[in-house]
């Protein structure tokens, strides 16, 4: 029992230090976005704070509108990208075939390749396609980055739902819209918004395919940071503040909706 307590005493001790270690970037960062321009650059924790840097943040860009096309883009992205996976998770889950898995792991494995492999054929298609510096264009790149992954999750919470549950509504009559509105969507909703967060907190991360396809008026937040990197140099304490301001909507709704994520994200492994 006394070895017991020290291993769970020594789990807590490890799981803090490496809760501090992720956490002290953004402790650090949002230290220096309230740090003029020269003190940036000193390490000191005590310091008269300031607002300079969100001031010039402010008139140097228009905010709002990239964080509008932020919004849009996430929340975009997810919604298409649920119509896609749902119907593709439906039907291997409950109507599997011998190569279900092989499909599956196979989805999953186009996540590994790297982007800038197949950066200038989706460039070249979206010139032609007049998607570029387009929110369309994004919305499409990022539903189809992230599908694997909706596709992945949305199989593994369907499967945890008792086929004999489906076989009884169709046996009462039910049709599919019925059967995906009144049983599936109820039971596997702890899963489905798990995995929306999820979607929404990755297409709103998402910097390769912003920086290299969109200019100006389609431009997330994600290229609203990447402004403030310069030919003359990085200015820490304006580029620390606009980061703050990118990732603080991100960070907030993750603090809000934590407990659903985190029960979403365990659905189905304690029986």
């Amino acid at each position: 029992m006394e070895a017991s307590r020290k291993k769970v005493g020594l789990l807590d001790i490890l799981a803090w230090l490496i809760a501090l270690v992720l956490f002290f970037p953004i402790f650090w960062m949002a230290l220096t976005a309230f740090k003029t321009e020269q003190g940036a650059y000193s390490p000191d924790l005590f310091f008269v704070p300031t607002l300079d840097s969100f001031r010039e943040v402010f008139a140097r860009s228009d905010y709002k509108a990239h964080a509008l096309n932020s919004i849009y883009i996430s929340f975009g992205s997810t919604i298409l990208c649920f119509l896609l996976a749902i119907p593709a998770a439906y039907r291997m889950a409950f109507f599997p075939t011998p190569k279900t898995r092989s499909t599956l792991v196979w989805m999953l494995s186009t996540k590994m390749m790297p982007s800038v492999g197949v950066l200038l054929p989706i460039y070249l298609l979206a010139k032609s396609a007049g998607l570029l510096d387009s929110i369309w264009g994004l919305i499409l790149i990022c539903a189809l980055m992230n599908l694997p992954v909706a596709v992945w999750m949305s199989y593994t919470y369907f499967c945890e739902i008792p086929k004999a549950i489906l076989e009884a509504a169709r046996v009462d009559g039910a049709g599919l819209f019925h059967e995906m509105r009144d049983i599936l969507a109820p039971m596997a909703l702890p899963g489905i918004s798990s995995t929306a967060l999820l979607l929404i907190i990755l297409s709103w991360n998402e910097s390769f395919w912003s920086i290299n396809l969109t200019s100006a008026k389609a431009a997330p937040l994600t290229v609203f940071i990447a402004s403030y990197s310069s030919p003359e140099g990085l200015f820490w304490a304006k580029l620390s503040a606009a980061s703050l301001l990118a990732v603080a909507p991100i960070m907030v709704m993750g603090w809000l909706t934590q407990k659903r994520l985190v029960s979403g994200l365990t659905f189905g492994a304690v029986k």
